[in-house]
């Protein structure tokens, strides 16, 4: 997939194509079946299939205090994108420059010159332009006069009529509910970050953990104790989860990630990793002492055992 960071990126030969906008956190069920129907539109009319998404969640800068937090980071959601098959994405910089252009400004420049769109496909509710003052018939007026056609994407709602979203997801995240997350997103959830050294006392405990910087990509589910994969340089291990800031002991960072791989030792120090969530198995808990944590968590590995190998 070609990725361009700027509409000035684009080159002049590029396209023509079939386009559609959004901020495409997640990459989930329902952007997935929007992007499954613009790749059938641009092999069946010789267009170039591609994506225009923003480097933030536009509320970052328009009303940070009610801007969710995301599910994956860019990166994240350029190998998302990459994975399901699109010729190209154009990042745009959600600044202010991007941010007050008036709808025809914004299909002009970006839309018509940048990557000479023929086809967009949005959703009924689709909204651009500074203030949100585009909609889909404006959309449309301006498509007769810049020579593109406007096609409505209806919503996946795969379950009591209610529609995929991101805000659906996080709801999920945030109770644990990694597996039903999985369903809507078409990926399991993954975090991704860098490997540091912690207190080391999984490995005083006879279960060394990789910990995950704080600074890391994607949103980190409920805490608990999870089945799941850590993927090191294309390698993926069977890993048992913990999420929290484990209560037994005092001093522990919040919403700590760390990671035991079954049945290997491997130095992940300064790794980047993924660590991708499968099933829940419990919530976090403190334990009296050490004999009954460790007990605990020699059920949790042969729980995970038997979910994963």
């Amino acid at each position: 997939m070609m990725i361009f960071r700027a509409p000035e990126d684009v080159p002049g030969d590029f396209g023509p194509s079939a386009v559609t906008v959004g901020k495409f956190d997640g990459v989930h069920a329902g952007h997935r079946a929007v992007i499954g129907t613009l790749k059938q539109v641009a092999e069946d009319r010789g267009l170039v299939s591609t994506v225009i998404t923003f480097d933030r969640h536009p509320l970052q800068l328009l009303a940070p205090e009610k801007c969710p937090p995301s599910l994956v980071g860019l990166d994240q959601k350029l190998d998302l994108l990459a994975e399901v098959g699109l010729d190209a994405a154009l990042v745009l910089t959600f600044d202010r420059s991007i941010a007050d252009l008036d709808p025809e400004e914004f299909v002009r420049r970006i839309l018509v010159d940048a990557v000479h769109a023929r086809v967009v496909l949005v959703g009924r509710d689709f909204r651009f332009g500074s203030g949100g003052a585009g909609t889909v018939e404006t959309l449309r007026q301006l498509g007769a006069t810049y020579g593109f056609s406007v096609e409505i994407i209806d919503d996946v709602q795969p379950e009591n009529g209610r529609r995929v979203s991101s805000t659906w997801i996080r709801e999920l995240l945030a109770d644990g509910d990694v597996s039903h997350a999985a369903d809507l997103l078409g990926h399991v959830p993954v975090v991704r970050g860098t490997v540091v050294h912690g207190a080391k006392r999984g490995r005083q405990l006879g279960f060394p953990t990789a910990n995950l910087s704080p600074e890391s990509e994607g949103l980190i589910p409920a805490d608990g104790v999870y089945a799941g994969w850590l993927t090191d340089g294309g390698e993926r291990y069977p890993a048992a989860i913990s999420v929290g800031n484990n209560p037994t002991f005092d001093g522990v960072p919040q919403k700590q990630v760390e990671a035991y791989v079954l049945d290997r030792e491997l130095d992940l120090y300064d790794h980047r990793v993924e660590i991708a969530f499968v099933e829940r198995i419990r919530g976090m808990v403190a334990f009296a002492g050490i004999e009954p944590l460790i007990e605990q968590m020699r059920d949790d590995i042969e729980r995970v055992r038997g979910l994963l190998v």
